[in-house]
């Protein structure tokens, strides 16, 4: 299914030069993998210290534009340049489950934001990741299926992120918003074990 994560390549592209830079200056891609967490976990903090305040919120978005060209480019230094490691590999899928949640979670303490759904949206991101890291212990590739991973969700509560953080209104919307999106990861765990399964041969 359609995915966010689809235009990667295009994202890569752009960073390119940058990388290039980064690892003539001697920065490693675990290095990068952790000031991507470290990111998150200061953003979510925030939010958690400040639930009460809009402007946190705007963090959201450029927390997850940031992580994400930080994920490309930690990706980048290991393949093109020689820095694939096991603990690298570690470190990712590791990094993005906790800086999911870091990001996340403090959203159910905002006034106006139902925490039923956020709770959920952690949980089965959670679940999506390892359905995703599973692949490969089957006989298949890492699977990136969507239509709600990683990239997709940022998009939405990026979103989100901004509207509230502008100051548009919560309200029952808001909850449709986030229970859809919880549907579409549901969805998303999913597809990833059927695809697995299916290129397995199983």
């Amino acid at each position: 299914m359609p995915s966010v994560y689809d235009l990667k390549p295009r994202f890569q592209a752009l960073l390119r030069p940058g990388v290039g830079a980064l690892a003539r200056a001697g920065a490693t891609a675990n290095q990068v993998t952790a000031a991507a967490a470290l990111l998150s976990l200061a953003a979510g903090a925030t939010i958690a210290l400040l639930p009460d305040r809009r402007w946190p919120l705007l963090l959201l978005p450029l927390v997850l534009l940031l992580r994400m060209a930080l994920n490309a480019v930690d990706g980048m230094l290991a393949r093109e340049f020689g820095q694939k490691s096991r603990l690298g590999a570690l470190l990712n899928e590791l990094g993005d489950v906790v800086s999911d949640a870091a990001l996340y979670l403090p959203l159910a303490l905002v006034p106006g934001i139902p925490p039923a759904p956020v709770v959920a949206l952690v949980v089965l991101a959670g679940l999506c990741e390892l359905a995703g890291v599973l692949g490969p212990t089957i006989g298949a590739s890492r699977r990136y299926d969507g239509p709600a991973g990683k990239s997709d969700r940022a998009l939405v509560l990026g979103a989100v992120g901004l509207a509230l953080g502008l100051g548009a209104p919560t309200g029952r919307w808001l909850a449709v918003l986030l229970w859809v999106l919880a549907a579409g990861v549901a969805l998303t765990v999913v597809n990833r074990a059927r695809a697995a399964l299916a290129e397995a041969g199983s």
